[in-house]
């Protein structure tokens, strides 16, 4: 069997290393050049994400690009705090949710799989896939094309892979915030935030979050409520101009964002921020999405990288599982999707409730902060919360196939 990953991102690499142990060939394609790591905003990684990584011998790639991050700490404008949250049961070695930059967590697993034997191919665009007899032919914006067994989108909340499946099928709704990152040295502003925590703000303009790194600089963002973006905008707008607009933003606010912002540097500007509430179709004619491209909360959630890692190892299981024909492939996929859609939909809803809760307006804050108070003393708890961080890929069950000979697996 040979699958075809669309999207180098976070799950395409882990979902071709999963099925290069399952003794299934796997190439993995991304439209995008590749980058040098250094591009964008930051992001965490709980527990059931490094889980996921550790299933296939990859959690060194998230441990060497971040940081310890063991709880949240919630804000309102007036620097009271309304609540902490632990971050989920540390794996079984003490390793903690980590913070990193995304790009550089991307890049270190494409480097990774390619150090097993795995194509990696970035600059390259699928435009189109139709099944051709037993196989799926994959059209490039290059001309070339590419036949394989199973085509697995791991592309995105615009993933191309899921309008292939179902030309009806949802796009990512505007959640109504963009989001921009930042960080600023250390010394440059005397803050004192706790070690390995991010610290979030409910300002009375905007949402703030800010975390230090082990060199003393803070990471930092923000989500910005509003109309979305164009890209006439975000191509005519300094990023002087989008940090002078987003200090002013918290000037009221008795937090360190605005001085932070200040005196930092911008490394994502103005992105629109989607999420994907519920996909009908996840599969068709030996296509399938995962990640985003399948389910894609809001960042609130804090889950999107771990879900989709989640389903990188999941799907690779499945399929590893099956026989060589389009019915028991179907089949994975179908048991593959009973054993997800629950769980995923119900983090995406949460994520979404919390986006809400962002930016309720001056009237609405008050009776925010007070029913914030309330949610994380008796609601939002570890205790509530454990279904979502300590859930283990190895505790699930795969639904079990015909046996393939060795043969059958090349």
């Amino acid at each position: 069997m040979k699958a075809l990953i669309v999207g180098g991102g976070i799950a395409g690499p882990v979902a071709a290393m999963t099925l290069q142990q399952m003794g299934i060939e796997a190439r993995v394609t991304e439209a995008y050049p590749r980058g040098d790591g250094e591009i964008g905003s930051y992001f965490t990684i709980t527990p059931n994400g490094l889980d996921a990584l550790a299933s296939v011998s990859a959690s060194h790639c998230a441990v060497e690009s971040g940081f310890a991050t063991r709880r949240n700490v919630m804000c309102n404008g007036a620097g009271k705090v309304l609540g902490e949250l632990p971050l989920g049961t540390p794996l079984a070695d003490g390793t903690p949710a980590l913070t990193m930059k995304r790009s550089r967590l991307a890049l270190r697993l494409a480097e990774e799989a390619e150090r097993r034997g795995i194509a990696v191919d970035h600059g390259r665009r699928l435009t189109g896939a139709i099944r051709a007899g037993n196989q799926i032919e994959a059209n490039y914006a290059d001309g070339a094309t590419e036949m394989a067994d199973v085509l697995i989108g791991a592309d995105g909340v615009h993933s191309v892979v899921r309008r292939l499946i179902d030309n009806d099928a949802p796009q990512g709704r505007y959640v109504g915030l963009t989001n921009f990152g930042g960080i600023t040295p250390g010394g440059a502003v005397a803050v004192e935030l706790e070690e390995e925590a991010w610290r979030f703000w409910f300002g009375k303009h905007a949402f703030f979050g800010a975390h230090p790194t082990p060199s003393g600089d803070v990471v930092w963002f923000v989500n910005a409520p509003g109309p979305e973006i164009t890209q006439e905008e975000r191509a005519s707008t300094t990023n002087e101009r989008w940090q002078a607009k987003l200090t002013a933003l918290f000037e009221e606010d008795d937090s360190p964002a605005a001085d932070l912002i200040r005196s930092g540097r911008l490394e994502l500007a103005a992105d629109n921020t989607y999420d994907l509430r519920h996909v009908p179709v996840w599969f068709r004619d030996g296509m399938i999405v995962i990640g985003d491209a399948a389910h894609a909360p809001a960042p609130s959630s804090g889950q999107g990288a771990s879900m989709a890692l989640e389903d990188a190892v999941l799907l690779g299981r499945f399929l590893g599982n099956a026989e060589l024909t389009r019915n028991t492939t179907d089949a994975a996929f179908a048991a593959y999707e009973a054993s997800r859609r629950g769980r995923v939909e119900r983090i995406v809803a949460q994520g979404a409730r919390s986006s809400s809760s962002k930016t309720p307006g001056p009237i609405g804050s008050a009776v925010r902060d007070a029913m914030l108070r309330l949610v994380f003393r008796y609601a939002v708890t570890e205790k509530s919360l454990s279904w979502m961080y300590d859930y283990r890929v190895g505790d699930q069950q795969v639904g079990q196939f015909p046996e393939r000979s060795r043969q059958s697996k090349s």
